[in-house]
């Protein structure tokens, strides 16, 4: 695709995003922020049930051009494929990064990153909660954790989780 098409693509799902809204049944809801950008993804995952495809994934969100259409791509392309969550986990950032335009995205690499970033993290949400729901933890306790570990990633640059919209609006 030359770059002239990449950016009508990138422009078309900024305008008409696909699965974007919060998905009511979802196994997990990640917010993904950019602190240096202001940008904000919210991503819904529901796994298939007791498997390790995804069943559904929608999301919301508010920023640039290239963090919305990269947001609507990722939805759309994995909602056609049922990605596993192998498949997600081993996602590189250069292969994203190559699917959206290296000319393009490249410049803003944390922009184009952060919805699949995002995602990968409510992958490992899911399989996080299975773990320890098996483990006998309750979803309190599972809560507590996520943010535990949400504090730590904040030094990251991208902030996914607990606090992320607050952190994506800090200056």
């Amino acid at each position: 695709m030359d770059r002239e098409t990449r950016i009508a693509w990138l422009v078309d799902h900024y305008h008409r995003p696909r699965h974007k809204g919060a998905l009511a049944d979802a196994d997990a809801r990640v917010p993904g922020g950019n602190p240096g950008c202001g940008d904000i993804v919210t991503l819904y995952l529901k796994a298939e049930p007791g498997g390790t495809r995804i069943g559904a994934v929608s999301f919301e969100g508010v920023g640039c051009t290239l963090s919305q259409a990269a947001a609507s791509i990722l939805a759309e392309q994995v909602n056609r494929d049922k990605t596993s969550f192998d498949e997600i986990l081993s996602f590189t950032p250069e292969a994203w990064i190559d699917l959206l335009g290296r000319d393009i995205a490249e410049a803003r690499p944390q922009c184009a990153l952060l919805a699949l970033g995002t995602l990968k993290a409510a992958v490992k949400t899911v399989e996080m909660n299975r773990k320890l729901r098996e483990a006998g933890h309750t979803d309190e306790q599972i809560r507590e954790l996520r943010r535990a570990i949400a504090a730590q990633g904040e030094e990251t640059g991208v902030v996914v989780g607990e606090g992320a919209e607050e952190a994506a609006n800090s200056p």
